[in-house]
């Protein structure tokens, strides 16, 4: 059981599905201990823990796409802290090219949901988005892009999940991926529309309010440049 915390203390970590799995206490002690019948991948497997436990990062098919997908992860960072983050100009995107779906992407009326990961694609460069825990906080979109070729870290509310409001499991998820970029000298674009917190007993027995405090501190220590489109 104590192995398992090796991969959470990383920053990252990739599974794949049928064959990654990992927990503190595995099913046949759990039946021992709980009478509770679960089998590995439903216990630990990539799903549970991409989508429901908000350990694992990213989820894949197979060992070549998590491979190809984590070389994908590595060339928005630099390779220690000192370094600046590396820098890639896209021939195929100009830094004033026309983006007319933005015009209509954000509705006029403030009720209608809209999908906060087009207007990020819009604005950042080749439409590239690497978002990290897509399944995890919907609510809340996090990933890596560039901007005229520079890395960037982006932190969105997304209206389409929840009317996008920040939640315990939201604010978990952007307050440490803010403080990787912040660790990394990677700049941050907020693109907020956020109707506030979830309101509720189980938000407020959760601990909305130290788990909001962790997002708020995240975004206050940071010494990286922040820019809020709102």
């Amino acid at each position: 059981g104590g192995a398992v915390y090796s991969p959470a203390i990383t920053d990252f970590i990739s599974m794949v599905d049928d064959s990654s799995y990992m927990f503190v206490t595995g099913p046949d002690v759990i039946r021992e201990v709980t009478n509770e019948v679960i089998n590995q991948q439903d216990l630990g497997g990539a799903i549970a823990h991409t989508a429901k436990s908000g350990v694992a990062h990213f989820r894949h098919p197979g060992e070549e796409e998590a491979i190809a997908h984590t070389k994908h992860l590595l060339s928005f960072m630099p390779s220690n802290w000192r370094d600046k983050p590396p820098r890639a100009i896209n021939p195929s995107d100009e830094g004033y090219r026309q983006t007319p779906s933005l015009r209509t992407l954000v509705p006029e009326n403030p009720n209608k949901p809209y999908d906060m990961v087009e207007v990020i694609k819009e604005v950042v460069d080749g439409g590239d988005f690497f978002q990290s825990q897509e399944d995890y906080a919907p609510n809340i979109v996090v990933g890596f892009a560039r901007v005229d070729g520079h890395s960037i870290g982006v932190v969105g509310n997304n209206p389409l999940e929840l009317a996008g409001v920040l939640d315990n499991d939201a604010s978990s998820k952007a307050a440490r991926f803010v403080r990787f970029c912040d660790c990394f000298n990677i700049p941050i674009i907020s693109f907020v529309d956020v109707p506030g917190f979830l309101p509720g007993v189980e938000q407020e027995h959760g601990g909305i309010i130290k788990n909001g405090a962790k997002l708020l501190f995240a975004y206050s220590e940071s010494t990286v440049p922040i820019i809020t489109v709102i």
